[in-house]
């Protein structure tokens, strides 16, 4: 089954890579060549053109809504005479396995902290409230790792109602993608940051996507701006086992590594069992719980062949 792909265009402006990169205006580019290699995820191959012709416009535009609502800000606080407290602006970055969305994630980071106006920007994945090990076996959900109900959502939704309401340090867990865990007994520390940028699978999710009525709160409730990083699942596919290859000269490699196993494989058996983890795991699940979520994102981010940017769309 592949991904219905069919956008709601009468939500969206949609723009060609050129006329996307047109709205830089003048923005400088800050990043240089050695920057760009170590914010590249896996298997990726992004370039400079890119960030100029896509992450300097994005830039651009979360500086000036960012500005806009602190603006905001100010002025309802001078009304009140009250000095505001200090509450980060909150974007996500949602999308498939393999689509690249840690890269777009510190990219977006590294450049936008370049701006005087909020120099710190904090990067959070969502990996770190994924139910330890332990607790996924004892629930029968380590085959569906990655699917919302593999998630903490009580902790991660604790975490993020205490950051929008400014509290001076909050923690966030780590994980490990050696250990496939959770780290234990460390943590990630946040300091009232300008910024937080929030990545994973499922941030654009609300209470519409249960089968039962509850009341509780979701990622989405909390985000200020959301990103939505689309590709065709074709090209997903073939993204998640080309990276699968390269993990067997990487982190696969490592002793200690949960998946050391597969680093023995030869090219033909990787290929299969990736296609396999593919078909069973990470394709269900983006056509079930990723993609539906798509069109409530503020800009989506379209990928072509080799991760290239090739068209934007911004919710009107």
């Amino acid at each position: 089954m592949h991904a219905n792909n069919q956008i709601h265009n009468a939500l969206y402006l949609a723009f060609a890579r050129q006329q996307w990169a047109e709205l830089r205006k003048s923005v400088p580019l800050t990043l240089s060549e050695s920057d760009l290699d170590d914010l590249r995820g896996i298997n990726e191959s992004i370039s400079l053109d890119e960030v100029t012709d896509i992450y300097l416009p994005l830039s651009r535009l979360l500086n000036l809504i960012v500005g806009a609502k602190q603006q905001r800000g100010l002025v309802l606080n001078q009304f009140l005479g009250r000095v505001p407290p200090k509450r980060p602006y909150i974007i996500s970055i949602a999308g498939s396995v393999a689509v690249g969305k840690s890269t777009t994630a510190r990219i977006l980071q590294a450049l936008l902290r370049q701006w005087p106006e909020h120099p710190k920007v904090d990067l959070v994945t969502t990996d770190g409230f994924l139910y330890p090990l332990s607790e996924l076996k004892r629930r029968g959900l380590l085959q569906r790792k990655g699917f919302p109900e593999s998630y903490d959502m009580k902790l991660l939704v604790e975490f993020i109602s205490k950051i929008k309401a400014g509290e001076s340090l909050v923690h966030a867990p780590i994980y490990s993608h050696i250990s496939y865990d959770r780290v234990a007994d460390t943590q990630q520390a946040i300091e009232q940051p300008d910024i937080l940028i929030i990545e994973g699978l499922n941030v654009l999710q609300t209470g519409q996507d249960t089968h039962v009525a509850i009341q509780q709160p979701f990622v989405s409730d909390f985000v200020d701006f959301s990103i939505y990083v689309d590709a065709e699942e074709p090209l997903l596919k073939e993204w998640y086992i080309s990276r699968f290859l390269k993990f067997r000269t990487g982190a696969f490699s490592d002793p200690n590594s949960y998946f050391h196993h597969y680093s023995e494989l030869n090219d033909d058996e990787a290929t299969k069992i990736a296609a396999n983890i593919w078909d069973s795991i990470n394709g269900p699940n983006l056509n079930l719980n990723i993609q539906p979520t798509r069109d409530r994102a503020h800009l989506i981010l379209r990928k072509g062949t080799d991760h290239m940017m090739h068209q934007v769309l911004m919710r009107k």
